[in-house]
């Protein structure tokens, strides 16, 4: 895609990567996949601190499954919040998820995702998990397009950003733009990519 501008580049490269995962998924053995991401891996556990308060993400049905990493890092003892929005246009905040064993605790957002309840505690993460349509071993990430997380990350600076990603989700370059905010570590059922000194 030389020579197209970056934005038209992401959104055919958006299109073309989300058929592809949505066909990895539709691929894979319902009994491998309850096996996937069902605990950190130990690079991962480690770059994680004591006391963080962890953000994640309520997954699509393509999209790498955090629940697991949610209860895991509950039980673990650490603070676990998701994404909130008031209204669609609004900016992304997160807010605790008091238990990630009880989906109860959510409702539909403004995009259909679910998210905490309304008078769910606002939180802010030291630790991000988060959801992407493409990534790079080097640690850019193609998201929806929403531009959510690269303003979040731009304006809480210094927070460690990790992507969740199939194997699928890889290519070899991205489109960039000014904005787009690099991660500091990719995982998948596979492998840890990172962690990046540009992500820290």
């Amino acid at each position: 895609m030389q020579g197209v501008e970056p934005a038209l580049a992401k959104s055919a490269l958006r299109k073309e990567l989300r058929a592809a995962r949505r066909a990895h998924v539709a691929a894979l053995d319902p009994r491998i996949r309850a096996l996937t991401f069902l605990r950190p891996p130990s690079p991962l556990i480690a770059m994680v601190p004591a006391d963080a308060v962890i953000g994640l993400y309520h997954a699509g049905p393509d999209e790498a499954p955090a629940g697991a990493y949610a209860r895991y890092f509950h039980d673990a003892g650490h603070a676990v919040a998701l994404p909130w929005f008031a209204a669609r246009e609004a900016a992304m905040e997160f807010r605790l998820w008091r238990s990630p064993h009880l989906e109860e605790l959510l409702e539909p957002g403004p995009f259909g995702i679910l998210q905490p309840v309304a008078d769910a505690a606002v939180a802010m993460p030291t630790f991000l998990l988060l959801p992407l349509v493409g990534f790079t071993a080097e640690g850019r990430r193609l998201g929806q397009g929403g531009g959510h997380y690269d303003r979040w990350l731009a304006a809480n600076s210094g927070v460690p950003a990790v992507g969740m990603a199939w194997d699928c989700q890889k290519v070899e370059t991205l489109p960039d733009e000014a904005h787009d905010q690099p991660l500091t570590a990719v995982v998948t059922p596979t492998r840890l990519y990172g962690p990046f000194q540009t992500g820290q």
